[in-house]
Formats: C-alpha cells, structure tokens, sequence
C-alpha cells in the first residue's frame, strides 16, 4: 500500500468523528523484514531532509504528539527520528506545569521550548493538553488562578482554540511548519497493551493505578480530541489522524508524512557568493602549500 498523506490529514474545517476514522488500515509492509526496509529507506531521506533543514537555517520544524495512553508516542518518536543528528533536534515531553509556569499563560512554557531556525522540534504532548485533560478535569483551571472576571466556563475552550491558532498562524508566517499528529487507538488495543506491560517487568513503571482511572474517562476524552481537532487543523498546521492501532504501520505513516512536508519546503544548501569561492581559494592554496613542504 502506498502511503498518502492526505489520507490521514484532517481538512481545515472539517468536523471530526474519531469513530468514522479507523484504528487500523491495511499495512503498508507485507512482512517484518519489510517494515524494517521501508523504515530505513524513510529515516535515510529524512536524515538528508534534516541536513539541508540545519544548513539553510531559514525554517524550522514542530512536530507535535498527542494520544491516549499506551498509543505508541515514545516509539514512534524513537524509531521515526532515529536517523537524525541530535546537535538539529530537540524533544520536550510536558507533564504537570511548575508552580513558576503556573504564573504565566497556558502557552508560554511552550513557547520557552519552540525550536530554533534549522531545527526540528519534537512535543511529546503539547499546549493541547490545555484544551485536553485540562477539559476532562476541569479543576486543574482553578489551579492557573485566572482572574475570574476572565473565566467564562462556557467559552474558554474556544476562546483557547483561538489563542492556538493565532499563535500557530503566527509560527507559520515566521517559518516554522507545524505537523501534529493524533495517534488513533481502540480502546480494546490499549487494554492489551496495559496488559503487556504488566507481564513485561521492563515495562512495570509504565503503568500505574493512574492510567486505568483515565481510561474511565475514555468518552470524555473522545469528545474533548474531537472538538480539538475539529478546531484547529488547519491548512497551514494541519493535525493526521495516525491509525495506532499496529505500532509499525503508524510509524511508516509518520515518517512518510514528515518527509512529504520537508520536501515541500524545496530546500538547498547554501550557494556561495564570490567573495566566499575567493576565500575558499585562497584557503587551498595554503593548505596544498603546507602539505607539499611536509
């Protein structure tokens, strides 16, 4: 099967049913040994992406992750990007905000970690937890003290979708490509996969009590992505519906839809001006001068 891009990117506009997206497609790897070619092939160009990316110094790319639990973030960021130069690339996983972040807007801890021209920037989840768990759990609002003149419960969430896309159109126009990514898992997948980690003890500290109470809230969360994707994919930062339901399949898609968006950017290395070939010129004549007298 021959990965598409546009299969998977929700259109601007576009009113989200994540029970109308699937969680698992026909693969695009017939076999293990496959998956691993496909991968390598993929990681091998995004590696020459990432390369003219660093040396034209003029854009930079976030790569934004979001899923439920036990979805495959960590492994796909793992494998995807494996083949990148870490001096290009910078990863931030956000957990619980700190009391100093709690003291500014729900967006400016994020904004501390965008990546700089040249560079790839990776969320492991994002500012959408604000409009995520922080929608599920509604309490977590009171703990951001926000003036309650301010806080009208029946259109903060928009009102934060609107904050978003401002800020990511502002992004946009400054040269940094956003490209997110929802992993779409089943919930009966996620049980299995619970359920794994308790028989893996490697895996033991990947789950805890925790986890199985967020799963009670699995509509709430359905909602709470549907609206959010519904809200703010748009043309210029679209999100992709990744089915991750088969970890190896979604990590093809992702490296094929990275790829597609860093070669659209058409980039090149630099070209050197006249007085930069004069100079390198010079260089080699004292070089070939320094060797020949040894």
């Amino acid at each position: 099967m021959k990965i598409k891009s546009k299969d998977f990117r929700i259109p601007e506009g576009k009113k989200v049913e994540l029970d109308k997206w699937p969680t698992k497609i026909k693969p695009a790897y017939k076999s293990k040994k496959k998956y691993k070619k496909y991968l390598k092939k993929n990681i091998k160009k995004l590696s020459n992406q990432q390369q003219l990316l660093y040396a034209s110094n003029s854009y930079s790319v976030l790569l934004i992750f979001q899923a439920m639990d036990a979805a495959g973030k960590d492994g796909a960021i793992r494998h995807v990007l494996s083949g990148i130069n870490p001096q290009g690339c910078q990863v931030f996983s956000f957990k619980h905000p700190s009391a100093k972040e709690l003291e500014h807007d729900f967006l400016w801890r994020t904004t501390q970690a965008l990546p700089e021209r040249g560079r790839i920037g990776i969320f492991n989840r994002s500012y959408y937890e604000e409009v995520l768990i922080v929608r599920v759990h509604p309490k977590i609002l009171e703990s951001e003290d926000i003036p309650e003149a301010l806080l009208n419960k029946k259109t903060i969430w928009q009102e934060r979708f609107q904050s978003i896309q401002n800020m990511e159109k502002h992004l946009h126009r400054n040269g940094t490509r956003i490209i997110k990514f929802f992993l779409h898992l089943s919930k009966e997948e996620q049980c299995k996969r619970f359920l794994k980690r308790i028989d893996n003890t490697k895996k033991n500290w990947k789950l805890s009590l925790a986890d199985i109470e967020e799963r009670k809230f699995w509509e709430q969360y359905t909602y709470a992505y549907e609206e959010c994707l519904s809200a703010t994919s748009t043309e210029k930062s679209p999100w992709y519906v990744v089915p991750a339901d088969d970890k190896k399949n979604a990590r093809l898609i992702i490296s094929k839809i990275v790829l597609n968006t860093l070669k659209s950017l058409q980039l090149s290395y630099p070209k050197s001006s006249e007085e930069h070939r004069q100079e390198l010129r010079s260089i080699r004549e004292q070089l070939t001068r320094e060797n020949s007298n040894r």
